[in-house]
């Protein structure tokens, strides 16, 4: 028998005194202080435990055994853990930053849903962060069982200034201003602070829904409250704060979040399929070639880089327990997005990622979110009409296009469009004479040759793009 592998702290769990993650090889435990233990039994017997499991809304957990709690003993002998729950596996973790607009607004929907639940069951949550949410293929699913704890009578909703920096502003910001917030949520892994995110708005848009209370409002309340030193809390709780307050605030937000929507317009490459340089004969011989390379054998986990409507991630995933979805157009990924959300799809999971500026590790010590490879290697790749637009449109030698492939440890299917492909001519056209000289295919069939093996070659009817099929050498 194999031994067992070593309990750690998961990285980016440690803020929780009273319910920390741990990792065993493939399984995630909880450590539960005495308090979270009384959370926790408070909650499993809840109706909204039995109902958000059922709707898989909720990770699935359960009390572990001693064995469990020893290893957690051993691996933080100073957390004071009284018990332990062992939680369902998710196969990959991703972050708020890679969601489209409505990923992020679905997100917002659950956590308040919950919100809701919660106070109808006597408890509270006492946090409201989107990290706490991953997702099922195109299903949201909350993750954090410790942030739910008893309600304490008089007190406010905790979370709500988390809600806002970290759920509301960012889908303000896209949905009244155009802006996307991906990059403020990357930038800043607590969100956006009530009142940075007050300067953006001039006072008529104060008549905007939710603009003047959960904007100017609290970023008024925030800084007035900067230097006190009084016992807030207590003070609401005498004042007759109660949860009555709390759930029909809950509410609005719920409805107020509903009603937003990006401004974005449709982008270039929503249409791409449309208006892309294939005939029907090249596009019928690439995705014969595909669906053959998924037939071979089942994969735990493909990435489609570069996906675009999710064409040949649905071919993916008829193969894959699960099928990364990863485009750098979030209009692209967000219609994709709700187009398997409709059709409750859970074996896709679209992103928003530009494969030239990935996301790093960020947060505590770097290791508070992992970078993408990080969290998830690919069994399998498509990069499948992508090359050139690194290359060229990025300008990124071909030699550090191939080397990043090869770093993925994956199969990988590849396309490489040749110099006289349109869409080639297109990109180099806006280049300096002779620019690119590496962008040749010799030159990228030799760097294949040099990091994998080639394990076959197909030149689509037209002449005009190859297909490769590369393992690792």
């Amino acid at each position: 028998m194999p031994p067992r592998a070593k309990t750690l702290p998961e990285a980016a769990s440690f803020r929780d005194r009273d319910a920390r993650l741990f990792r065993e090889g493939e399984r995630v435990a909880r450590g539960l202080s005495s308090d979270g233990l009384a959370d926790w039994r408070a909650l499993s017997r809840s109706a909204l435990f039995e109902r958000f499991t059922a709707t898989e809304e909720l990770i699935g957990t359960a009390d572990a055994d001693a064995q469990v709690l020893d290893a957690i003993r051993d691996a933080d002998p100073e957390g004071g853990w009284v018990a332990a729950l062992v939680h369902e596996r998710l196969p990959f973790v991703s972050y708020p930053y890679e969601w489209s607009f409505s990923m992020l607004q679905g997100a917002a929907l659950l956590q308040l849903r919950l919100m809701a639940a919660a106070l109808t069951q006597g408890l509270t949550m006492k946090d409201a962060s989107p990290y706490n949410i991953q997702w099922r293929g195109s299903r949201p699913v909350f993750v954090d069982i410790g942030s739910f704890e008893r309600a304490r009578p008089g007190e406010p909703w905790a979370g709500y200034r988390q809600f806002c920096m970290l759920f509301l502003y960012p889908l303000l910001l896209e949905a009244y201003r155009g802006v996307a917030f991906q990059p403020w949520l990357r930038g800043r892994i607590d969100g956006i602070p009530a009142q940075e995110f007050r300067r953006l708005f001039a006072l008529r848009d104060g008549f905007r829904p939710g603009v003047f209370k959960h904007v100017f409002l609290h970023a008024s309340l925030e800084r007035r409250n900067e230097a006190r030193s009084s016992d807030l809390r207590g003070e609401l709780s005498e004042a007759g704060f109660d949860s009555r307050i709390v759930a029909a605030n809950v509410t609005k937000l719920e409805k107020l979040v509903r009603g937003l929507s990006s401004p974005v317009g449709r982008s270039t490459w929503q249409d791409y399929r449309a208006t892309c340089s294939y005939d029907e004969e090249d596009r019928l011989a690439k995705e014969h070639f595909v669906r053959r390379v998924i037939s071979q054998r089942r994969r735990q986990l493909a990435w489609d880089l570069g996906c675009n409507d999710g064409h040949f991630s649905r071919i993916a995933s008829g193969g894959a327990d699960l099928t990364l979805a990863i485009d750098s157009d979030a209009a692209t990924v967000d219609d994709l997005y709700r187009s398997l959300h409709d059709s409750r799809e859970t074996t896709i999971l679209p992103l928003v990622v530009d494969l030239a500026d990935p996301s790093p590790g960020l947060g505590w010590r770097n290791q508070e979110r992992a970078a993408l490879l990080d969290r998830g290697a690919p069994d399998l790749t498509l990069c499948l009409a992508l090359v050139h637009h690194l290359s060229i449109a990025r300008n990124l030698p071909l030699r550090e296009v191939v080397d990043w492939l090869r770093s993925l440890d994956s199969e990988v299917v590849v396309e490489f469009a040749h110099r006289d492909d349109p869409m080639v001519e297109r990109l180099l056209a806006n280049k300096r004479p002779g620019a690119h000289p590496d962008y040749e295919l010799e030159v990228f069939d030799r760097l294949l040759r040099d990091s994998f093996e080639i394990v076959e070659s197909l030149p689509l009817p037209s002449g005009m793009r190859t297909l490769d099929l590369v393992r690792p050498a």
